[in-house]
Parts: C-alpha cells; sequence; structure tokens
C-alpha cells in the first residue's frame, strides 16, 4: 500500500506506521513528498507526545480541503 494518492483524513493515523508508529516508507521513493519535507522543530514536537500531536491536528485542520 504504498504512497497516500487520496491524501489522508484528519485525525487517523497514518496506515504506514508500524506498532511502535515508526513510518514503514521512511528513505522509500513511495513516501509521500508531504511526510518528506516535514522537518520537525521545537514547536512543532513540544514538550511530550501529546503536544505533538495537538499540532499535526492543527495542521491538518488548517490544511484540509
Amino acid at each position: 500500500m504504498p504512497g497516500l494518492p487520496n491524501g489522508k483524513a484528519p485525525g487517523v493515523p497514518c496506515p504506514h506506521l508500524d506498532s511502535e508508529l515508526r513510518c514503514q516508507l521512511f528513505g522509500q521513493p513511495e513516501r509521500p513528498a508531504v511526510c518528506s519535507s516535514l522537518r520537525p522543530s521545537a514547536d512543532m514536537c513540544g514538550n511530550d507526545r501529546e503536544q505533538a500531536m495537538r499540532f499535526l491536528d492543527r495542521l491538518e485542520q488548517a490544511t484540509r480541503p
């Protein structure tokens, strides 16, 4: 199931994450360009997973079609 030709819905985990939430397409040519271009920052990651997920939720909401 390479790539996400139709994108993914906000709040839905990427189907390419393994049980430890690691990207199974990392370093692969099938990895979506948006993922490859995303550069984590302190603002994005916050102090813990909860803060990072809130940031990603806001990003998904702001960029949905």
